[in-house]
């Protein structure tokens, strides 16, 4: 692949890197390169993905066209998975063996489920990212209804698990089907790291639709057809999700670049590499030196003009902007049929207009980037 001026080099159509990929016509214009690297012509929407499986999304309605946005703007779509990064030679390594150089790069791939649970034999079992795949766990879910009263296992005591228990019942709810039975091995506590007030509004609702949580166990196997808990018992499952944290990828402390704890892209406040000044990123595969961020995605969101700066200023010689994660955000929970619940400061809220105002911010989210990828 042959290449004359700068390059900027982007892994992953994520949220972190929206902006960006919008703006692709001005590093053209400046005579920079702009190649994207990701796995899939498509970036699925964690937000609305509960949503996709509840049935109440077409995946058309939860997915960014990556591709045609970036060939639209002028730049080249490689459908690839980058598995490293060689800062000395400056290069993006693919699973394939290629690689791609770069005098600027940045990483947006986002988190993955550990499934280090998972005993031979396992089936059935669908890690709740990357998100397509809930596609797959749908139709499954309603085969298994159309024959049986299906259980359901989910791994994790998180907001995932409840958006997705919440979901699952109304998918079987609405399309027909026996109800399944839903567990939610919750670990040590439900929803632990939310305020009392909005975690029994959560439980409260998934508890009156009969969705069963169990706390102050885990889960220490996903066998075949059950789940082995910590204190022995074994639950029968027909499926199980994974829903029990997310883990950034390993690429980084493979390529033998500076990372924190989580094993997340160490940066700086500028979005940049601790130790590789043309290496930045954003959203859920980065540490934030400064302070650490919980990974959802209003931090991605926010990250976005930051990330599109910078990047833009370290190709042309700019000053370099410093992000500010900026204090309390909204959150909203999507529990499935119609109900939701929401937070803001000393703001509270469950019910269907909790769910209504998530649906109109997610689509009015969509609806702005997706303009873009149309002819």
């Amino acid at each position: 692949m042959s290449r004359s001026g700068k390059q900027l080099v982007l892994v992953g159509g994520g949220h972190a890197h929206m902006v960006t990929l919008a703006r692709i016509p001005e590093f053209i214009r400046r005579g920079v390169g702009v190649t994207v690297i990701g796995p899939s012509d498509y970036h699925y929407y964690s937000g609305m993905g509960p949503g996709m499986l509840g049935g109440t999304y077409t995946p058309d309605q939860v997915r960014f066209a990556t591709r045609r946005m970036v060939e639209k703007g002028g730049g080249v779509f490689v459908k690839e998975r980058a598995v490293g990064v060689d800062p000395g030679t400056q290069a993006v390594i693919l699973s394939s063996g290629e690689r791609i150089p770069y005098d600027v790069v940045s990483f947006n791939v986002g988190s993955h489920i550990s499934q280090k649970i998972l005993g031979p034999g396992a089936r059935d079992v669908f890690p709740v990212k990357p998100i397509e795949g809930l596609m797959a766990a749908r139709d499954r879910i309603l085969a298994l209804a159309r024959s049986k009263r299906p259980i359901i296992g989910i791994v994790g005591g998180g907001p995932s698990s409840a958006e997705i228990a919440g979901n699952v019942r109304q998918l079987v709810r609405n399309r027909g089907g026996m109800l399944p039975i839903i567990y939610i091995v919750a670990g040590t506590r439900f929803m632990a790291r939310f305020p009392d007030r909005v975690r029994d509004r959560v439980q409260g609702t998934l508890t009156a639709w009969e969705i069963d949580i169990l706390e102050g166990c885990r889960v220490r196997e996903v066998a075949s057809g059950s789940m082995v808990l910590d204190n022995g018992r074994r639950l029968a499952t027909d499926l199980v999700f994974l829903a029990q944290g997310v883990k950034p990828s390993s690429l980084f402390q493979d390529s033998g670049l500076a990372t924190g704890p989580d094993q997340g892209l160490l940066v700086n406040p500028f979005l940049q590499s601790v130790d590789h000044p043309d290496i930045f990123g954003g959203g859920d595969c980065i540490h934030f030196k400064e302070r650490p961020l919980t990974k959802v995605g209003v931090y991605a969101v926010r990250q976005n003009p930051v990330l599109f700066h910078n990047l833009l200023a370290r190709l042309t010689g700019e000053a370099l902007l410093p992000f500010d994660p900026g204090g309390d955000y909204l959150f909203i929970f999507n529990l499935g049929q119609g109900r939701g619940v929401l937070k803001k400061g000393w703001m509270e809220l469950s019910g269907r207009l909790a769910f209504q105002i998530k649906d109109r911010i997610d689509r009015r989210f969509m609806e702005r980037f997706q303009t873009l990828e149309r002819p």
